[in-house]
Order: C-alpha cells, then sequence, then structure tokens
C-alpha cells in the first residue's frame, strides 16, 4: 500500500530547469506568459475562433499555444499577444533582489 520509498525530492520551482531542458529560465517565463494568455481568454469568454482572429492565429494555433505547444514561440511574439488582448507589456531591469544574480520573472500588477 502506498509508494515503498516516501523520499520527497523538492523542485527548483523551474520544472524546465528540474528536467533538465536547456533554456529553462526562458521556457518558464513563455509558460507564464502563455498562462495569462489563457487566463484573459477565459476571463473574457473569448471563444477559440474569437481569439485567433484577435491574435491574428489559426484556430489550431491557439488550440496548441493554450494547450502548451509554444516552443515555437518567441518571448516578443507572445508579448504581442498579450497587447492585442489589450495588455500592457512593462520589460523592467534592475539590480538582482538576492546575491544569488539575475532572473526572469513576471509580475503582473492586474488579476489576469
Amino acid at each position: 500500500m502506498g509508494n515503498p520509498d516516501p523520499t520527497v525530492e523538492h523542485g527548483s520551482g523551474n520544472v524546465f530547469a528540474d528536467l533538465d531542458f536547456p533554456d529553462a529560465d526562458a521556457h518558464l517565463l513563455k509558460a507564464e506568459l502563455v498562462s495569462r494568455i489563457d487566463g484573459i481568454v477565459r476571463q473574457h469568454g473569448i471563444t477559440q475562433t474569437e481569439a485567433a482572429r484577435l491574435l491574428g492565429l489559426s484556430q489550431p494555433d491557439v488550440s496548441r499555444l493554450l494547450r502548451g505547444d509554444f516552443r515555437a514561440y518567441s518571448l516578443e511574439r507572445l508579448f504581442r499577444l498579450l497587447n492585442a488582448l489589450g495588455r500592457d507589456v512593462d520589460i523592467v531591469i534592475r539590480q538582482p533582489r538576492s546575491a544569488g544574480g539575475g532572473r526572469l520573472r513576471i509580475a503582473a500588477t492586474d488579476i489576469i
């Protein structure tokens, strides 16, 4: 009954790094951006067909994007998709908060 080895391995907070993906920080950032896009689409009750028209994509491309197939999308393109959904995207460069060095992250000022 149950797992015979109860050892728990804690992740780093970035599943892409934990899985040894190259460019793990960029993958995590893209995933967060796509999550924001999905949240906006859902919050406004936009169909994938309507989203495709707004975003300048095909409906199958919207479907793939919202299912997590975002490898072919650059960060810039995801920023533009957020713009098309009426969101501003600000990029801020500052000193790191810790001695561990710089990192990529998203901070949203609104709830989806």
